[in-house]
This record gives C-alpha cells, structure tokens and sequence, in this order.
C-alpha cells in the first residue's frame, strides 16, 4: 500500500478535502449534540421516568417514546461520522500518522470514559460503577479501526456489513458471571454489569461488536467525500443508501422476523401500537435500531449539504467542530446542577416535583442550550485558530 493511503485507496495529495472540515458533516454532528442534550436532560433530572430498552409502548409516556426514538440517532451518527472523519484525517495523512492518531485518541477516550466521566455518576447511584458508555466504545473501536483501516476497502466494508447485518444471531448467547469468557463477552456483545475488586462495579453499557462495523462503514464511505466527487454524485449515493436502509428497516419491521424484539398492535390505541413499532433495542444496537437511524443521518447530510448557506448550517457547524469539549463540558454542568438540586430539595423520587416534573424538560433544554453553545462555539473557533496547538484534535 503506498504512503498516505488507507484501506487499499489511492490518496494523492492534490485532494485536501481533510484540510477543511465540510460544513454538512459538522453540521449532523452538531444536530446530534443538541438531541444529546435533550437525553441527558431527561438521564440526569427525570429518573423518576424510566427507558428501559426497549421501551414498553404499553406503559411508557407517548412523549417519551418519541423522545427516546429521536434520541436514538445520536450515537449510531456520532459512531458512524467518528469513522468518515478518521477518513478525512487520513487522505492528507500516512497511514502511520493515521494509526499514531487513532491510537492516541482511542486510549484518551478510555482514560476519559474510566476516571473523569464514570465517577460523574458515582453519588447518583448506590454503588461505585465504571460505566462502559458511547465515549469508551469509540475509543476501542478507533483502536479497533487502526488495524481494520489497512484492509482492502471492500473487505472493510463487507466486515461491517456482516457485523451490522448479523450479530443479532450472537444474541441467544448468554453467558453468566461463573463462566471465564463473561467479562469480554459482556464487552462485547452481551450487556451486563461485571463485579470489580474492591467492591467496584463494570456496566457495560455499549458492547462493541456492532459499531465495530458502525465505524467501519462510517470509514468505507469516506471516498464519497473526497474533492474529486461531485456534489451531485455524493447527494445521489447518500440519498440511494439513506432511502434505502429505511426501506429495509420498514420491510424488516413489518415481517417481524429478525433484527430486533418483535413490536405489536396496542388495542385502540394507534399511538402507542406506532411505538412499539419505532422502538428497538440499543444496547447492544439491533440491526432494525441501526438501519433508520444511520439511513436518517445519510439523508440529513444531503439536506445539510443543499443548504449549506444558510444560518442554521453554519451555527450546528461551528457547534459541531468540537464535541468532545461539549461532551464533557454540558455532563459536567449538568451533574453539578443535579447534586446542588439534591443538596437543596433531597432526591427526585417522582414525588418531588421541584427538579423531576417531565414538563419541564423542554424549559431545561431551551434555558441551558445557549449557555453551553457560547463556550462550546468559543472552543471550536480556538481549535481552527490555533493549528499549531497539536493537542486540540484531540478534544
């Protein structure tokens, strides 16, 4: 494979579609950021209001069934666009530098999930627990990726094909805490909580198998983004992939045969009958969660793309230009706000209405998504100024 290539494609340097980010993909990714906001609104100040995964569309709230399936999109797109931009980085990179890169970020992303934002959470619940959540996923699969990056690109994306496409029959495995092989499985493919020394706790929320070939795809489509592609052309082949995969997810849902847990008809209630329908299970991410949700972002970033100059754009664009520092920074703000509500009024139980009321979630959102855009924008602007400041792209 020549220098500054990777998986098996040609990258000469003529092409610097990595020297400047393209608007749509930082706009998605900072819509994304803002649905983000609106679940950790709800994780952090409406326990009392329980999602489990999948939902039951017989029990839960209307408006938080649809909350938690316009939610969904956020980690299938944050996963999917973190692969297309290792893409990017590596067209004006070698793949040595690429690896160096992937490298460095997925061990900081680890060290990140493990001792700043897992002890975020210890006070909230009753024992002290490592949370394997979104952050450390991304982190092992860009690890992952490091070595995946140098296949051939069609064996790349054949391989996230079958994990996406199949890994639901790894489902009926199920291992228990007595067997030698739980813990990697559990990391893997089955969620479940692993008992650490000293009476510590490992929840592995986003077993990775799946966006292992999340990411793996998100690379594969990366030459679609190159400056040598015509706009036409790339909208043409996100709308055939984004149309497409939402067709598939319809087709699959109705036969209800495999891909997720079966839905069903509520009767007389055509609201509820349409949840059961939408909702799937994300943890670890079904073939029927994965298929709207990233066919849904192939089809926002043509819609970002053609109206790249509007005002809408550029603000989720410059918000999107740094979502590590979002990241951290608005879970942050939102645990201080959660314990100094705790301190002041005591736990929200569901009795409590002062801090926990659902109602009030969208004036949470509206109040706090200014406030956490200033800096955040601010940060973005710092990271395109100061290039020489090699450690910002990393954050």
């Amino acid at each position: 494979m020549p220098p500054g290539t990777a998986g098996g494609l040609a990258a000469p340097k003529a092409t610097t579609v990595a020297s400047v980010r393209l608007a749509n993909i930082d706009a998605l990714r900072g819509f994304v950021m803002v649905l983000m906001l609106l679940d950790h609104l709800r994780e952090t100040w409406f326990v009392s209001y329980p999602v489990t995964d999948p939902i039951n569309a017989a029990t839960i709230i209307p408006a938080i069934g649809f909350a938690r399936f316009a939610v969904s999109f956020c980690a299938p797109i944050f996963v999917a666009l973190t692969g297309l931009g290792v893409y990017l980085f590596s067209v004006n990179h070698t793949v040595e530098e690429t690896t160096s890169y992937l490298l460095k970020r997925g061990f900081l992303l680890i060290a990140i999930e493990l001792v700043y934002l897992s002890p975020l959470y210890w006070g909230i619940v009753p024992q002290p627990t490592f949370w394997l959540q979104v952050i450390w996923c991304i982190g092992i699969c860009m690890i992952i990726l490091a070595a995946l990056m140098r296949l051939p690109r069609a064996v790349l994306i054949t391989l996230g094909l079958v994990l996406v496409c199949f890994h639901n029959l790894l489902d009926p495995i199920r291992l228990t805490a007595e067997n030698a092989l739980f813990p990697p499985w559990a990391m893997v493919h089955q969620r479940d909580t692993i008992a650490l020394p000293l009476g510590f706790l490992a929840k592995t929320t986003y077993p990775i198998l799946p966006w292992i070939g999340v990411i793996s795809l998100g690379f594969g489509i990366g030459p679609w983004f190159r400056g040598d592609v015509a706009p036409d052309v790339r909208q043409r082949r996100l709308l055939t992939l984004g149309f497409g995969m939402i067709a598939a997810f319809v087709l699959l849902r109705l036969l209800n045969v495999y891909g997720d847990q079966p839905w069903f008809v509520v009767e007389g209630d055509p609201v509820r009958t349409v949840i059961s329908f939408i909702s799937m299970t994300k943890y670890p991410p079904s073939l029927l969660f994965l298929l709207p949700t990233l066919g849904g972002g192939a089809l926002m970033l043509v819609l970002f793309e053609k109206i790249n100059d509007s005002r809408l754009v550029a603000a989720l664009a410059i918000f999107g230009g740094a979502p590590m520092f979002f990241y951290l920074f608005h879970l942050t703000v939102l645990r201080i706000l959660y314990h100094s509500a705790l301190a002041i009024w005591g736990p929200n139980n569901g009795a409590n209405y002062m801090f926990d009321n659902y109602n009030w979630v969208l004036v949470w959102f509206v109040a706090m998504i200014v406030p956490l855009y200033i800096p955040t924008v601010w940060y973005a602007r710092l990271k395109r100024r100061r290039r020489d400041l090699t450690w910002l792209k990393y954050f």
